[in-house]
């Protein structure tokens, strides 16, 4: 199998490393030297993996041939971490089967209609602190807001709190938040010693969140299930879909794996979905041909439905939904995604005259997901904005892949594009996006941590929309910290 010889000790990652580039521009290079081959050799530091570039071959192994790959690679383990180790991305096998099956029905459409509304609250509260602070322009840095937004979605959908962190930013669960996230050099080095040392990683005793949040987070999970139990409480969120649901033996789940459900939902929401909308936004205000055909949209969903528009209404933004795709293909959370080997498989020569390779148990195959969206062969001019590629029929179904692919792609995909999908439409209906001078175009990222960020942040200016003036609204008053029934 092909392969760039490695560095001792770095493998094929010094530059990621040393901080020279950012992992998924690295990727990019690496898949462009190879670009005669479907699959090369990779050494993630001190041990390889498998890098499949072509979609093809992606769609063999992550769909076709399932049941040889089931599994993620997991650094997180049930004894020293049982919270973490027990949410759906990390469990393997038998078990994860199960709870994919248990939670499945927590977030079909009709969950998600219920769910909506309590999103629509937060967006109205958010745009309406915006827009107060908006009528002549205001420089803000979107992933500070958007975090913040993304908090109060969490706490009152997947927690059933309410708390308002623009108006109270230092609220208790805003702050116990900060920590869960995966954009610090902390968080890297856990990552890159679970990676290449996991039994390191297991003497040592390291996590990657402090036993303190993750208590935290536990035993609010707790007195919520025992407020709602001894009160007959019942609330159309996150928290209320784990309590109704039943494992295969009828009863309900223990109370490590809802807490383990919910504070995955968490780790998505506060790191996943604030990128997405951040992304989103700067390229919208970048490209004001695209912010007005966005608007347009927006208008035209609100009268038809009267200035109250709902999920059914949503749901059927196409333009707003090729915003999104667009925005996803561009900005991929991670560079790519993994899989496991369970059981041996054969994978096909990787390019004229190549031998087949055989994967054992226990082997890691990436998909290069990152790559292939920018790769000209299947994305015309690919680092060009443009949202009409997913309207006119030229997206192949196997050539995008920011949710993942197959069995396990990712069961929370629906919630995250509703949450950020509300929120863009209720900022744009009253106000427009504009570079500041702190905005980067075109966007340079971060080389350190592990996501996807600009180095200077996300910078734009927010401006109210024909005089737009906030209506006076009890929208979200809720009490700080308080159980909203």
């Amino acid at each position: 199998m092909a392969y760039i010889s490695p560095v001792p000790f770095f493998g094929n990652m010094a530059s990621v490393v040393f901080r020279r580039q950012y992992m998924g521009d690295h990727m990019i290079d690496v898949y462009n030297h190879f670009s005669h081959l479907k699959y090369f050799g990779y050494y993630n530091l001190t041990g390889q993996v498998i890098a499949i570039r072509d979609p093809e071959l992606v769609t063999s192994v992550a769909v076709k041939n399932f049941d040889n790959f089931t599994d993620h690679f997991t650094l997180l383990d049930v004894k020293s971490d049982p919270v973490l180790a027990m949410n759906l991305f990390g469990l393997r096998g038998n078990h994860w089967r199960e709870m994919r099956k248990v939670l499945s029905p927590a977030f079909t459409c009709s969950k998600m209609k219920l769910m909506s509304q309590l999103i629509i609250d937060c967006a109205s509260k958010f745009t309406d602190y915006v827009a107060e602070r908006s009528n002549t322009g205001h420089e803000y840095d979107l992933r500070e807001i958007f975090h913040r937004y993304t908090v109060d979605v969490v706490a009152t959908c997947n927690y059933g709190i309410a708390v308002d962190s623009l108006r109270e930013p230092n609220n208790e669960f805003y702050m116990n938040g900060q920590h869960v996230s995966l954009q610090s050099t902390t968080a890297a080095l856990i990552l890159v010693i679970g990676n290449q040392f996991p039994v390191l990683m297991k003497l040592l005793g390291l996590k990657l969140f402090s036993d303190k949040v993750v208590n935290y987070f536990t035993s609010l999970v707790k007195e919520m299930i025992q407020t709602r139990d001894e009160k007959g409480i019942y609330r159309p969120d996150m928290l209320q879909l784990m309590m109704d649901l039943k494992d295969k033996d009828g009863k309900r789940l223990p109370i490590e794996e809802i807490t383990g459900q919910v504070f995955i939902f968490f780790l998505g929401g506060f790191d996943t979905s604030s990128l997405l909308m951040c992304f989103a936004a700067h390229e919208i205000g970048c490209n004001p041909e695209v912010q007005e055909k966005l608007l347009a949209e927006i208008d035209e969903v609100n009268r038809k439905t009267n200035g109250k528009p709902n999920y059914d209404a949503f749901s059927g933004m196409r333009y707003m939904d090729a915003v999104l795709d667009e925005t996803s293909r561009m900005y991929m959370g991670a560079p790519f995604l993994d899989r496991e080997c369970v059981k041996k498989f054969e994978l096909p020569p990787a390019g004229p005259g190549l031998k087949p390779v055989t994967v054992k148990p226990g082997d890691v195959v990436w998909f290069l997901s990152g790559a292939i969206h920018k790769d000209p062969k299947y994305y015309p001019d690919p680092y060009t904005f443009k949202p009409e590629r997913f309207l006119n029929g030229e997206v192949s179904p196997y050539n995008f892949l920011p949710f993942g692919i197959g069995p396990r792609n990712c069961i929370g995909k629906r919630f995250g594009q509703m949450q950020t999908k509300i929120l863009l439409f209720y900022l744009l209906q009253q106000c427009k996006l504009e570079p500041s001078s702190k905005t980067m175009m075109p966007i340079e990222f971060d080389t350190a941590g592990v996501l996807q960020l600009p180095k200077n942040g996300f910078w734009m200016n927010i401006k109210a929309r024909n005089g737009y003036s906030p209506a006076n609204s009890d929208v979200g008053k809720a009490e700080n910290g308080k159980i909203s029934t």
